[in-house]
């Protein structure tokens, strides 16, 4: 209990209430080595903080541990679930919301809130979720562990390649549909890798992360943790071409016109899927037109076990977008997956992912 849940009831009732004892100081003087937050924070499969006020989920999504609750929401490895309470004018700030979209970036999980009348005297959505409710929705928690004890490698964001030192060629790639596919591939069991080109995303509680920026260190970073993975999902977009020579000093402007010689990248995708045990490739396609036929000339050239295509382009989500629609080819299947949020469509994708793999491993 924080300092302010005492305001309103006395540890005693709680306890009374659970049969179990009540926590509410930072350091506990019972506890052996004094740090009671730590052993807490070990001993505990679920941490529900409830009510979440715009308070805590502010201090959470920052960093701060000044008291028992931010303390346990900073050492806990469990997964963490908040049911906010508050205002719905505090609820509606964009301030508030950019808390909630850092936390949901954390990997943080969240019930409610809900509408209805407040104990302000107003009506808007602020108000906690039902106990009930939350304790409904704690108890049906199915982890599927589709992908348990399986390893996924991870491509994501763009890459750079450099004409001088400041000067590089890249693309609009955010790596937000990367980073939440790392997200759902954890959230099903799987031991995740990320190999991440240069963006400005929050690195998924519990992935392992290796940044680079050029196609080539991103080719040797896949490649040297590829023989561990059981399913690599490419969905950087890595630059097809680099400068045949990066520039030492910085190029002055001088000529009307200067030309820059372009030489292919390593294909990563092509020579995954074409190594003696390769493991499930799945490649993306992001395209502006025909994109059947380029995702399955993908499919079939590259001899991948599935391709996610996406149109980009004005108003088509993808590259810069919250949301996203794929078209999804493997041999002799496909499905459409509709725009959404990019979260629950690479829950949807992973899904689906580990449905064709353990088909391939079966057959």
């Amino acid at each position: 209990m924080t300092r302010s849940a005492l305001g309103f009831l006395a540890p005693l009732t709680f306890q009374a209430l659970s049969g179990n004892p009540v926590h509410t100081e930072l350091l506990d003087d019972v506890e052996e080595n004094a740090m009671g937050h730590i052993n807490l924070a070990r001993w505990a499969d679920i941490m529900v903080i409830a009510p979440a006020t715009a308070n805590t989920m502010s201090k959470c999504a920052h960093g701060m541990a000044d008291d028992l609750v931010t303390a346990l929401f900073l050492a806990a490895t469990c997964p963490v679930y908040m049911a906010p309470s508050m205002n719905q004018a505090m609820w509606g700030k964009p301030v508030t919301q950019k808390n909630l979209g850092i936390l949901e970036n954390y990997g943080i999980n969240f019930i409610g809130p809900d509408a209805g009348d407040q104990a302000c005297g107003e009506t808007g959505f602020g108000r906690m979720a039902e106990p009930v409710e939350i304790c409904q929705r704690l108890l049906s928690i199915q982890d599927t562990g589709a992908m348990k004890g399986l390893k996924v490698l991870i491509s994501a964001g763009p890459t750079r390649e450099y004409i001088d030192p400041v000067r590089y060629i890249s693309n609009r790639s955010s790596g937000k549909m990367g980073y939440a596919l790392a997200r759902a591939a954890l959230k099903v069991g799987a031991q995740v890798t990320l190999v991440s080109g240069p963006v400005n995303l929050i690195v998924p509680v519990g992935v392992d992360v290796i940044s680079i920026e050029t196609a080539a260190q991103m080719y040797d970073a896949v490649m040297a943790n590829i023989m561990e993975a059981d399913i690599f999902i490419g969905a950087a977009a890595v630059a097809d071409y680099r400068p045949l020579s990066t520039e030492k000093d910085k190029i002055k402007k001088q000529a009307e016109q200067s030309n820059v010689a372009l030489v292919k990248t390593k294909d990563i995708l092509s020579d995954v899927a074409q190594l003696k045990k390769p493991p499930f490739t799945v490649g993306f396609a992001a395209e502006t037109n025909d994109l059947e036929t380029y995702a399955l000339n993908k499919l079939k050239d590259k001899r991948l076990d599935m391709v996610a295509a996406n149109w980009v382009g004005q108003g088509q989500g993808g590259f810069d977008s919250e949301q996203n629609a794929l078209e999804v080819f493997w041999n002799n299947g496909r499905i459409s997956l509709e725009m959404m949020d990019k979260k629950q469509l690479a829950e949807q994708l992973i899904n689906l992912i580990a449905t064709r793999f353990d088909e391939k491993n079966r057959s």
